[in-house]
């Protein structure tokens, strides 16, 4: 994985977690790899995987059976969703809206690009 320097890597290993629960790869009561086994796969220290492991445990979208391991929570996928959607509407939207209105791009052609790039490629 690469990170950006813009957001700490901890945060960035918990936002690459959320991802794949999104995307399906773990879902409720899925075991997820070990804080080892995640500080391996993305070449950083442990003590790294140990904070986003912890931040995301906080947050409730994973939580630890002793021995076992972590576990994606009940209802993580859609507490993200939730999450995530309203950092879009408050956050990222605006700043959005703001570029369009200085480019002069109305939003049919933001559907225009959309429906192009939803098209199936042959």
């Amino acid at each position: 994985m690469t990170f950006s320097n813009d957001k700490p890597i901890y945060l960035q290993m918990a936002d690459r977690l959320c991802d794949e629960i999104l995307a399906g790869t773990y879902k409720d009561d899925d075991r997820i790899p070990s804080v080892r086994e995640y500080a391996v796969l993305l070449e950083v220290n442990t003590n790294t995987a140990v904070k986003a492991y912890d931040e995301l445990a906080r947050a409730n979208i994973i939580y630890n059976k002793r021995g076992l391991g972590y576990f994606v929570t009940s209802g993580a996928r859609e507490a993200i969703l939730c999450q995530r959607k309203g950092e879009f509407m408050c956050e990222r939207l605006p700043e959005l809206f703001r570029q369009m209105q200085l480019l002069g791009i109305g939003i049919e052609d933001i559907v225009y690009a959309y429906t192009a790039l939803q098209r199936p490629k042959e």
